[in-house]
């Protein structure tokens, strides 16, 4: 569902696309390509959220603002796994949130960093690009090697060719290995 709110419409993006049963609310940009899987809601009913190009909102995920007058902010091609949950912060370009990760206020993930599965990045945290971290609270492992920062990249594209198959049913995507 698509949904004005307190007069605010969502923008959505050439090619972006919402699934069935995913909700996306008020002042709520979706960039080209950009995908919101089932169940997800996007909820910018009194502050802003922007998801850049063909990133992937994937299933159950909640992405909400606060009253302090933060917003969020996804950049191009973040993957945002299952049931994530992104509370007015900000995921730079290339990040990539692990399945069930909380990411609270004030928080900013930095380019091309991953927080693992099941992590909880604390208010005001600071992840540094090219860093994975994780736990509870989230803390920095290691530096992401190269090839793990371009399979976070080629997940991101995949995704783009995959939300094809379920915009337009009967039509046959090859979604292509991991390359």
């Amino acid at each position: 569902m698509i949904q004005e709110v307190n007069g605010r419409t969502p923008k959505l993006g050439k090619n972006a696309f919402v699934a069935e049963g995913a909700f996306v609310l008020g002042d709520v940009t979706l960039g080209e390509d950009a995908s919101v899987w089932y169940g997800a809601v996007i909820r910018g009913d009194i502050n802003w959220i922007r998801i850049g190009d063909r990133s992937n909102i994937q299933d159950g995920v909640v992405i909400h603002v606060n009253h302090k007058g933060q917003g969020v902010r996804v950049g191009n091609e973040v993957l945002v796994g299952h049931r994530v949950v992104l509370h007015a912060c900000t995921v730079e370009d290339g990040a990539l949130i692990g399945n069930g990760a909380v990411v609270l206020d004030g928080a900013h993930i930095g380019a091309r960093a991953m927080v693992a599965a099941g992590s909880v990045v604390p208010p005001g945290a600071k992840v540094p690009p090219e860093t994975l971290v994780m736990g509870s609270p989230a803390r920095p492992k290691r530096a992401l090697t190269p090839e793990e920062m371009e399979s976070n990249r080629k997940g991101s594209l995949r995704y783009v060719r995959i939300k094809e198959a379920h915009r337009t049913p009967g039509v046959l995507v090859e979604y292509g290995p991991e390359e």
